[in-house]
């Protein structure tokens, strides 16, 4: 029953967000349905219509939708939406969460206090220059400050990751950028346990660092046990990833599974007491949140407690059937609190894998159960590593587009002794806290993740085992754990129903294949895509790509992401010249040099690098149909350049303001000598 309500209640959810229904709505609809729910609870016949079923159907649907639209703040009169945003204004803010920063700037999640001095909600991303020494926000910091939200931007290119449908998803529409001295910081604000939390793992982080780990181990080792991945280097992170085990580096499920079952065997003494199953269950729970506490609450490590406080209580049952109802309860009981959860990558890897695992493997057990107990213990992990892998190999391909072929390895040669390693670490934790932590017992955990960390990188070296690139669209994701399911089922039972339906399965995704070479093969594009510094044009002619560029070197993944979506086979670079035809029409590129073309009314005149021109005059000059800017440019010449067209009616498309420009054309492009 878990398991159906779970689904509808995702059902609602994707509804609820993607439709933007507003919470009152849905609520009034399961206020309708209730009194005629209870009705046909008590008059529906055994053999008649399902009425019960169907109305409970739609409940659970509108508690779907209801639940996402209180947390998207949608048709609530106080949401700082409802407010004038193109004024400044006295804005309250509360810090919910320290993000990792970027290049140029400090990033935190705030909770909106009030506006005006006027009672306002919802959420918004902050941000100060990442260099400032002048401001150190924690959670829970209060502070004023006198600004304008502005909207997130979009993805300025083809086939990026989308920063703004990311944010959406957790609720996050704007964001506040400020100079740190326009911020009046107050000296005490409420305090709530996640920040509390924050504070004692930054304590404990400080606590370590006073110890002589390495650089690259203490970086790891925070990452490992209190899920704080900011000082891992990006060599490091990569080796984790093309190993197939960078879900090592994020405290989840994995980690409080095996957390979860260390407690198991260590309480097994309680069990000898009075009620001692009871009171093992309570205590196991207490110190899975206990655990939580000191990784600092994050969102992953609350939602994997939350799912093995449910998984404990099966296991306190001692009913193995009941394991898919119990990890969907789990996830009910998530959704209904944190809805947003539903649109996060690790969420849906968490639960995809746990699901695997609960389904698939037991049946890899029953295929085989080798006598030999070293061999069965190397067969049980293998186990578990190829069902979770299985899981999540669809949503891995999707959003990721690799696939480390050796993570059987790096699993067999690491997760077995991992809970040594996380009981280690805990234990040098607890006895830094307290001071009391010898030198030899630092030294010894130090060699360990260093010893772990080279096993990673001799693994992710083999690089003829890691398939990159690999096109995948969500059609195809679908597709992919139909195929699982039906093989999974196939192996289980042979019948030849199950068969015909795997079949089936692969030969639609095989179709839907061809059907996209096809279309690829038939399509050809220009794109203006932007890039800062540099001039990118993407050519694509079937399942080929030309970079027309005037520095091949910073191009960054732009033609990586296109060519991955695209499915493209081959890709060649030539150097940005003046003009170009695109089918009838004719582009003229001015440059630095601001050579001018010698014909008038050009359909297009791409600016870059800056030229040194009067564009008033050239406009008045040679009238040319549109004018577009790419990234190359100075913004202070792009808001002119905007002015000047405006008032001459032409338009004007900026990359950096409204994103890649797709140019339209009739047959290819072809260089025009100049």
């Amino acid at each position: 029953m878990s398991i159906k309500l779970t689904l509808w209640v995702v059902l609602g959810i994707i509804i609820g967000f993607y439709f933007k229904v507003g919470p009152f709505l849905s609520l009034i609809a399961m206020l309708v349905l209730l009194p005629f729910m209870y009705w046909a609870n008590k008059k529906q016949r055994r053999d008649g219509f399902p009425y019960f079923e169907v109305l409970t159907l739609f409940i659970t649907v509108c508690l779907g939708v209801f639940v996402v639209g209180i947390s998207m703040y949608r048709g609530m009169s106080h949401h700082y939406t409802k407010l004038d945003l193109d004024k400044n204004k006295v804005w309250h803010l509360k810090v919910r969460e320290v993000l990792k920063p970027n290049t140029f700037s400090q990033r935190y999640v705030v909770k909106i206090i009030s506006a005006d001095n006027e009672i306002a909600s919802g959420k918004s991303l902050f941000s100060i220059p990442v260099d400032s020494t002048l401001m150190d926000l924690q959670v829970d910091d209060e502070f004023l400050v006198y600004a304008k939200p502005d909207s997130i931007r979009s993805s300025l290119n083809p086939h990026q990751f989308d920063y703004k449908n990311y944010l959406e998803k957790q609720g996050i529409q704007h964001q506040i950028k400020v100079d740190p001295s326009y911020i009046l910081k107050k000296i005490s604000g409420q305090k709530t346990l996640f920040g509390l939390a924050s504070n004692f793992r930054e304590q404990i982080i400080s606590k370590l660092k006073q110890r002589n780990f390495g650089s690259e181990e203490l970086g790891v080792i925070q990452a490992l046990i209190l899920g704080k991945r900011d000082d891992i280097s990006e060599a490091t992170y990569n080796n984790y990833k093309n190993a197939g085990a960078v879900h090592i580096l994020a405290v989840s499920g994995l980690h409080v599974g095996i957390v979860l079952f260390l407690l198991e065997f260590l309480l097994l003494p309680l069990e000898r007491l009075p009620k001692g199953k009871t009171l093992k269950l309570i205590t196991v729970v207490l110190l899975l949140w206990g655990y939580a506490f000191v990784a600092g609450l994050s969102p992953s490590i609350v939602r994997a407690v939350t799912m093995f406080s449910f998984v404990a209580y099966a296991m306190y049952l001692n009913r193995p059937t009941n394991s898919f109802n119990i990890v969907a309860l789990s996830m009910l009981f998530i959704l209904l609190v944190k809805p947003l959860f539903l649109f996060q990558i690790g969420f849906q890897m968490s639960y995809a894998a746990v699901f695997a695992i609960v389904w698939i493997y037991p049946k890899l057990q029953k295929f085989w159960f080798p006598p030999n107990i070293i061999v069965r213990k190397i067969w049980q992990l293998l186990s578990v590593s190829v069902a979770a892998q299985l899981g999540v190999l669809p949503i891995s391909l999707f959003y990721f587009h690799q696939f480390p072929a050796l993570f059987f390895i790096s699993n067999l040669l690491i997760i077995p002794f991992l809970g040594l390693v996380l009981g280690f670490g805990i234990l040098v934790i607890v006895l830094a806290l307290v001071d009391f932590l010898p030198q030899f017992l630092v030294d010894s955990f130090n060699w360990i993740i260093k010893m772990m960390n080279s096993i990673i990188g001799w693994v992710a070296q083999k690089e003829g085992f890691i398939i990159k690139n690999i096109p995948f669209d969500v059609v195809e994701l679908i597709l992919g754990y139909f195929i699982i399911i039906g093989l999974v089922a196939l192996l289980s039972k042979p019948k030849w129903k199950t068969a015909l339906v795997v079949c089936c399965g692969v030969s639609i995704f095989q179709g839907w294949n061809i059907w996209n070479r096809v279309q690829d093969h038939q399509k050809e594009m220009i794109i203006l895509a932007h890039r800062s510094r540099n001039t990118v044009l993407l050519h694509q002619n079937g399942n080929s790509l030309t970079i027309i560029t005037s520095d091949s070197a910073n191009i960054g993944n732009i033609a990586s992401n296109y060519a991955i979506a695209e499915r493209i086979q081959k890709t060649d670079t030539l150097k940005l010249k003046n003009s170009y035809l695109i089918g009838s029409k004719n582009l003229f590129v001015v440059d630095s040099s601001a050579i001018l073309p010698l014909e008038a009314y050009p359909d297009y005149i791409l600016l870059t690098e800056s030229p040194k021109l009067n564009l008033e005059r050239l406009l008045d000059s040679i009238k040319p149909k549109s004018i577009i800017a790419d990234g190359s440019n100075f913004p202070s010449l792009i808001y002119k350049w905007k002015q000047s067209c405006d008032q001459k009616e032409i338009p004007f498309h900026y990359t950096g303001e409204k994103g890649f420009y797709v140019f339209d054309f009739e047959d290819l492009l072809v260089d025009s000598a100049h």
